[in-house]
């Protein structure tokens, strides 16, 4: 399978995971929902029961006092008297409590306070009767029981908690068909949830047992594709390092071999500029002796005869080219010695010690301290980690930046130069920033080539400062950076492994 190919696959099997797990959550939510809601139908009709219960109850209650109240006129039995009380006290109040039930319908309250109101009458006529039995007027309390009034009363409140329980029967109804909806709703729900889960879990684990197939193949073909390319490594490390040798003996060679025409070219040089006085001595005397308008008495004061305008000019030029040759001559004789140096630098191989950073760096400060106070810098070093690495690398490399900083600083402003340092997972990050003159950000590639230079080229320097930088840090598996814009300052970052161990390969590439 091509990477093309297990980047597609694992492309869908996420694509269709995600969707499978938005549909089963949005079905739990329904499901969530639909549970609730036949929860709260089941709820009304529970409501609905109970005001059914509650007229039934206060019907009871009303029949049981009209049934104490005869009885009471029939056979004055005292004990009649306290069964009507204990019912006709019942009454209202279930009534009332019949009517905090049904008080989110606007169309049962006018039923019940018309209940409540016949009632409040029909008890109040029972307690008139049972009065005159009590006080011996058995006639005139059997001829209330017969009067049109109360039975009109108990005709009223019986019609009111009719139309009460049939429209609770209405609703009863209504409710008990949306709550059995409800219910088959997330039954319905439920039962497909489930089977998604089942479904989901099956897939999944077809998908997880075709991954860890397709894992375990993959593996098996990185494991020989790591064999083959063991060995492939070990032949290209070998080439290589035979290839890196070979250059540093050519560069050693070359830089040894163009030395010796050097130093002759030196030699021949010195030896011209000797000559010099001597040559231009005999022009003057030829001169003199040809045009006869000067003795030996005009000659100068080193001994060299006064020469013509034309000769003189062409002394200063012939001494101007000599120091022109001797400048390049010298220029030469430093770049053949840092190449020289470069090569005896890669052969050396680097030891990890634990180094104090702010220990390094405050040596190095002390020994650039006069440089510093001619240039009106100050160096501020900020709480640094410790590191292990090489002591003589690292030194080199804060050394040739922290006199870069030195050297590049603007003319007429304080320089301020700071060193700080942070530990970041398993990495040492190093920072050194300037306010000097700045870098071109086209040219922060530039600066770390070899014998390359950016900006004005007034202050002395071969270029090769920085490119043996940023070699030293690579071989100590870190990485180098700048951030820097013109007249604005400098920071060089330099990240490097907090703990670095000696790798053979790793100095190979180096």
């Amino acid at each position: 399978m091509t990477p093309e190919s297990a980047r597609k696959r694992s492309l869908a099997q996420v694509t269709l995971l995600s969707l499978s797990f938005a549909v089963l959550v949005a079905i739990s939510l329904a499901s969530v929902y639909w549970l609730q809601k036949a929860r709260e139908d089941n709820a009304w009709v529970a409501h609905t029961l109970e005001v059914q219960n509650q007229i039934a109850l206060a019907q009871l209650q009303l029949r049981r006092a009209e049934s104490a109240e005869r009885g009471y006129v029939l056979t004055q039995q005292d004990d009649l008297i306290a069964q009507f009380e204990e019912a006709a006290s019942d009454v209202v109040p279930r009534l009332k409590k019949l009517r905090d039930f049904v008080a989110d319908n606007t169309a049962q309250v006018p039923f019940i306070d018309q209940a409540i109101a016949s009632a409040n009458s029909r008890i109040e006529r029972f307690r008139q009767v049972i009065a005159l039995a009590q006080q011996g007027r058995i006639e005139d309390a059997r001829q209330l029981l017969r009067d049109t009034d109360g039975r009109r009363a108990m005709d009223t409140l019986t019609t009111s908690l009719t139309a009460m329980r049939q429209e609770e029967n209405r609703l009863f109804s209504e409710r008990t068909t949306e709550a059995d909806r409800s219910q088959a709703l997330a039954t319905i729900i439920t039962t497909t949830g489930s089977g998604l889960v089942l479904v989901l879990a099956g897939l999944s684990i077809f998908l997880v047992r075709r991954s860890a197939r397709a894992r375990d193949e993959a593996e098996n073909q990185l494991r020989e594709n790591n064999l083959n390319l063991e060995s492939a490594v070990q032949e290209r490390t070998a080439d290589l390092r035979e290839a890196n040798e070979e250059i540093q003996r050519f560069a050693y060679i070359v830089s040894h071999d163009l030395r010796s025409p050097l130093v002759n070219i030196m030699g021949f040089t010195s030896e011209l500029e000797e000559l010099r006085s001597d040559i231009f001595r005999r022009i003057g005397t030829l001169s003199r002796e040809v045009t006869g308008k000067q003795s030996a008495a005009n000659a100068d004061g080193d001994g060299e005869a006064e020469l013509e305008p034309a000769d003189r000019q062409l002394s200063e030029d012939f001494t101007e080219a000599l120091g022109f040759i001797k400048s390049s001559i010298g220029k030469m004789d430093r770049l053949i010695s840092a190449i020289l140096n470069l090569t005896r630098e890669g052969r050396r191989q680097f030891q990890p010690v634990r180094i104090e950073s702010r220990e390094l760096i405050e040596n190095i400060v002390s020994t650039v301290a006069h440089q510093a106070a001619e240039a009106n810098a100050q160096i501020r070093i900020e709480p640094l980690p410790e590191i292990v690495s090489d002591r003589l690398a690292l030194e080199q490399i804060f050394s040739n930046l922290i006199d870069n900083a030195l050297k590049y600083l603007k003319d007429g402003v304080p320089g301020d130069i700071v060193i700080r340092g942070r530990q970041k997972l398993g990495f040492v990050i190093f920072e050194i920033a300037d306010n000097g003159r700045g870098i071109d950000p086209k040219d922060h590639q530039r600066i770390f080539d070899l014998f390359r230079r950016a900006g004005t080229q007034d202050r002395p320097g071969q270029g090769i400062g920085l490119a043996h930088v940023r070699a030293l840090v690579r071989r100590l598996g870190g990485t180098m950076s700048v951030s820097s814009a013109l007249g604005e300052g400098s920071t060089f970052t330099i990240t490097l492994p907090a703990k670095w161990t000696a790798n053979k390969n790793q100095e190979q590439r180096a």
